[in-house]
């Protein structure tokens, strides 16, 4: 979707300024640290998948996406969730009062704390074997669709209308847009190769290259 999240190649937004990662702190308060916490816990209830996560943050205000710090943000979508899924009502996150009985189905998914460090490190692969060949080809030159989805999706908006080389193909993977939407659907995915030309125009300072993973349904043959 078009929203505040999307900020690649917008103009007012300043340099991108990191901090040293040898001295930037991996939490810089500790609710920062509860706010992961949280987020990774509920998300071992099983009622909603990682792009169904991202939805929910993307999909609050725009004015408010932008004054609240990542975390915050994270906070929101994980609200958003909660509630859309049944597993709180309004009032309950008003209050921060329980006022429902508890679920007993979800009880027996909960991570235990001897188990945190063993999910993490395992993972989950978006790897998702489907039985048409792919597309396009390493070499093919390719064009990013110009085209605007209400939902969730993973091709950012600078690519949008523009042509670049295939470099390398990555088996199928679960299409993110569908799985925001709880479908689970499969694509080729493809590393993009695009000029900072073609991206940034003739003014482009840069002679740099662009190297973006895109999903196949998202392009076409240039």
């Amino acid at each position: 979707m078009n929203s505040a999240h999307d900020l690649g190649g917008r103009h007012g937004f300043g340099l991108v300024a990191p901090e040293s990662e040898q001295s930037e702190p991996v939490f810089h308060t500790d609710w920062e640290r509860k706010a992961l916490a949280l987020t990774l816990a509920t998300g071992f209830l099983g009622r909603w998948n990682i792009d169904e996560s991202r939805h929910a943050r993307e999909s609050q205000h725009p004015v408010d996406y932008l004054r609240q710090t990542y975390y915050e943000n994270w906070l929101s979508g994980l609200e958003k969730l909660l509630v859309e899924k049944g597993l709180i009502t309004e009032e309950e996150l008003k209050t921060g009062q329980a006022l429902s009985k508890t679920n007993e189905e979800l009880l027996s998914r909960v991570l235990k704390a001897e188990k945190v460090t063993e999910a993490i490190d395992k993972g989950g692969s978006s790897n998702l074997e489907i039985d048409t060949p792919p597309v396009f080809q390493v070499g093919d030159r390719v064009q990013a669709k110009n085209h605007h989805p209400l939902t969730h999706t993973r091709e950012p908006g600078y690519v949008r209308g523009r042509k670049g080389l295939i470099e390398a193909h990555y088996d199928s993977h679960i299409l993110p847009d569908d799985n925001s939407q709880g479908k689970r659907t499969g694509e080729h995915l493809y590393c993009v190769r695009f000029e900072a030309t073609e991206l940034w125009g003739k003014d482009s300072t840069s002679q740099h290259f662009v190297y973006v993973d895109l999903w196949e349904s998202y392009l076409d043959r240039a």
